[in-house]
C-alpha cells in the first residue's frame, strides 16, 4: 500500500509562483502577488463601515505613512520595511489578534519565515533592526485605534483600552482611512512600493 501523501503546503500564485509557506523562497516571492492579495483581505474580518472593504493594502500604506510622520528622518529602506509589515498576509489573511492569540507559536513561525523570505526578495533584512520594528508597532497601534473607532464600532474608551491613546493624524493620513475599491488599493500599495524602492 503506498504511502499516504503529505498535506499540499504551497500556494499557487497568478504570476505561476508556486509559494511553499512552511519553506518560502524569495525567488517565488513577487509584489504583484503581494499588492494583489493585501488588496483582497479584509481588516477587521471585514466589519468596518462603507461599501468596500478595508483592505491589508490600505492599512499598510497608512501605518507606513504613520511611520513616516513620527519619525520625519525615516529612509525609504525603512519605510519598505513598515510597508511590507503585514505582507504575509497576501497567503496567509488578516487573522484578528484574539485568534491569533489561540493559536500561539505555529502562527507566528510561518509569519516569521514568510516575512524573512519576502524581505530577503525586496533587498532587505530578514530580520530588521529592533528600534525599526518598535516604531512599525507603535505606527501599527497607531493605525488599529484609527480603523477600530472610525470604521469597525469600537467606542474611544475601548479603543484606547487595547490600542493605547495615540496621536491625532495629519489630514493627509486621515485620507488613508477612507475604504477603497479593491483595484484602487492594490495600485496604490504597487506605486508606494515602487517609489520606497527606487529610493
Amino acid at each position: 500500500m503506498p504511502a499516504p501523501r503529505a498535506p499540499r503546503a504551497w500556494q499557487r500564485m497568478l504570476s505561476g509562483r508556486r509559494l511553499d509557506l512552511l519553506d518560502p523562497s524569495p525567488l517565488d516571492v513577487e509584489i504583484e502577488d503581494i499588492a494583489h492579495g493585501l488588496a483582497r483581505v479584509a481588516r477587521w474580518n471585514g466589519q468596518t463601515r462603507g461599501p468596500h472593504i478595508f483592505s491589508v493594502a490600505q492599512h499598510s500604506l497608512l501605518v507606513e505613512a504613520i511611520a513616516g510622520e513620527i519619525e520625519p528622518l525615516l529612509d525609504s529602506r525603512a519605510r519598505l520595511v513598515v510597508l511590507l509589515h503585514d505582507a504575509p498576509e497576501y497567503v496567509i489573511g488578516d487573522i484578528i489578534s484574539p485568534f491569533k492569540a489561540a493559536v500561539g507559536d505555529a502562527y507566528k513561525a510561518v509569519e516569521a519565515r514568510l516575512s524573512g523570505a519576502i524581505h530577503v526578495r525586496f533587498g532587505l533584512p530578514a530580520e530588521p533592526p529592533g528600534p525599526l520594528m518598535k516604531l512599525c508597532k507603535q505606527a501599527d497601534r497607531m493605525a488599529a485605534f484609527h480603523e477600530a473607532t472610525r470604521l469597525a464600532g469600537f467606542a474611544r474608551e475601548e479603543a484606547v483600552k487595547f490600542f493605547g491613546k495615540p496621536a491625532p493624524l495629519t489630514r493627509s493620513v486621515e485620507r488613508l482611512l477612507e475604504p477603497r475599491a479593491i483595484g484602487e488599493a492594490q495600485e496604490s500599495f504597487l506605486l508606494r512600493f515602487r517609489a520606497l524602492a527606487a529610493g
